[in-house]
């Protein structure tokens, strides 16, 4: 049922509607002037006003203005006797939804186009919902936290995201640094722009070079067509560069570039374009370190770390660890149809001795896991991985002979409870920066990505 305001100098129109809106459910009030019109619409908010254009002192578009500047979302559909191409060209600049010419089936019409409107309200109301939800999801609420640091943080975000600064966002593997910028990017002034991030150690440099400032058609071999870079893409928004430690020095020197003129040149072309963007870069390395040892660009390190943002790692927030597991265990209630109602004490405890090497990633995957196993009405200690819940027993190589089981052994999961083990230790020792890690496992950085993705850290 909607909400209808009929304004037409013919009483009989008015009448006529009248009948015939109120017939198909609606609720209808009719006024014969302007003025009578702008009268209702002072103390009521309607969701369709029907209006004759021509009539006595003042128009119908008149009104429609009035209307567009007061109750912007209520729909307008304009009607009239001595329709002119002029005039519906101009009802539609104002923004009418409608214009319709009065016939013998001017009922019908009306009836027809008052429901394409609600259908058209109804899908913009849902939309706005879904806006907001999503700003909501990606905003200060997406991180979950009541401990000092996070606070902290809290309180860091908000006075930084109204600036256009450049903002460097530091923290171990899985603290949720996307997670931060997202909530900079929803609370600043660009939120109606684009929020557009890339991993730049998910690309060797030629390809990372196309993604953020795009190519011309033939610039390479498979060139077939222009395609924008993500610089572009995110002009009057957010460009988040994930991992910007892992970029190679000649490519420092692009985006310093880039940075300080604000323009970029797609590789094969000879034209610069200018972009608008605001950065956010994020690493899991001691850049300042990588500078020292002349592997990271100072020029690059100072321009980007205008404003440095630190997430403490989930082991220094230790009293948060509770508030985390009961969001994720609502949204995997949520995603698996589940009615799980609680986490048992013992579990609970468990969680909050474990160390978290992987931080928020690792508990989230921890919780996925237990939602998808536990039967019962609460999370116990059993549906938790083995490694919270105290660990597995490994053998010990040099105690092989004596120890091995009567029944013998799984050798591929004691394996990768080995690797498992190694690598959250090497982890845990290298305070999450995963070079160092693979360092002291002396393996390649590549192959420490491959297992720290297998084991979920």
């Amino acid at each position: 049922m909607a909400n209808l305001l009929i304004v037409d100098d013919e009483k009989s129109i008015c009448e006529m509607l009248d009948i015939a809106f109120r017939k198909a459910g609606h609720r209808a009030e009719t006024v014969t002037s302007v003025a009578g019109a702008l009268q209702k619409l002072q103390g009521q908010i309607y969701d369709i006003v029907i209006a004759d254009i021509k009539m006595p002192q003042s128009s119908g578009l008149e009104l429609l203005r009035h209307i567009r500047d007061t109750q912007p979302d209520s729909q307008v559909i304009l009607i009239t006797a001595f329709g002119t191409t002029g005039t519906a060209h101009q009802a539609g600049q104002l923004g009418a939804f409608a214009y319709l010419e009065k016939s013998h089936e001017l009922v019908d019409d009306l009836k027809f186009t008052v429901e394409r409107a609600l259908e058209t309200s109804r899908i913009k109301a849902e939309n706005l919902s879904l806006k907001r939800e999503l700003k909501k999801q990606q905003g200060l609420e997406s991180i979950v936290g009541q401990s000092p640091s996070i606070k902290a943080l809290f309180e860091l975000i908000l006075s930084v995201a109204p600036t256009n600064s450049t903002v460097l966002i530091l923290g171990e593997s899985g603290t949720g640094k996307e997670l931060v910028a997202h909530a900079i990017h929803a609370n600043s002034r660009r939120d109606d722009g684009m929020f557009v991030s890339i991993n730049c150690s998910a690309f060797q440099e030629t390809l990372l070079e196309s993604e953020l400032f795009g190519y011309v058609k033939g610039a390479f071999t498979g060139a077939a067509a222009n395609k924008k870079g993500l610089f572009e893409y995110a002009s009057g928004g957010t460009l988040f560069l994930d991992e910007i430690g892992e970029t190679s020095l000649p490519m420092q020197v692009k985006l310093l570039r880039a940075l300080q003129e604000r323009k970029i040149r797609p590789v094969g072309g000879n034209e610069e374009m200018d972009v608008d963007v605001r950065l956010i870069a994020a690493s899991n390395r001691d850049l300042q370190q990588m500078v020292r040892e002349k592997q990271f660009r100072e020029d690059l390190y100072y321009r980007i770390s205008v404003i440095p943002l630190e997430i403490p790692p989930l082991r220094k927030r230790a009293s948060d660890i509770p508030l985390l597991a009961f969001h994720f265990l609502e949204k995997f209630n949520r995603q698996m149809g589940k009615t799980i109602h609680g986490i048992s004490n013992e579990a609970v405890q468990m969680l909050e001795n474990y160390a978290w090497p992987g931080n928020v990633r690792e508990l989230e995957n921890a919780m996925e896991r237990a939602v998808a196993l536990e039967k019962g009405d609460e999370i116990a200690a059993e549906s938790l991985p083995k490694r919270v819940a105290g660990g597995v027993e490994v053998l010990q190589v040099q105690n092989l002979a004596s120890d091995f089981p009567k029944e013998g052994i799984d050798l591929e999961k004691h394996i990768q409870e080995i690797e498992r083990q190694m690598l959250e230790t090497a982890l845990a020792r290298a305070n999450g920066v995963r070079t160092r890690a693979a360092d002291l496992l002396h393996m390649s950085y590549r192959s420490f990505r491959h297992y720290a993705k297998k084991y979920g850290l």
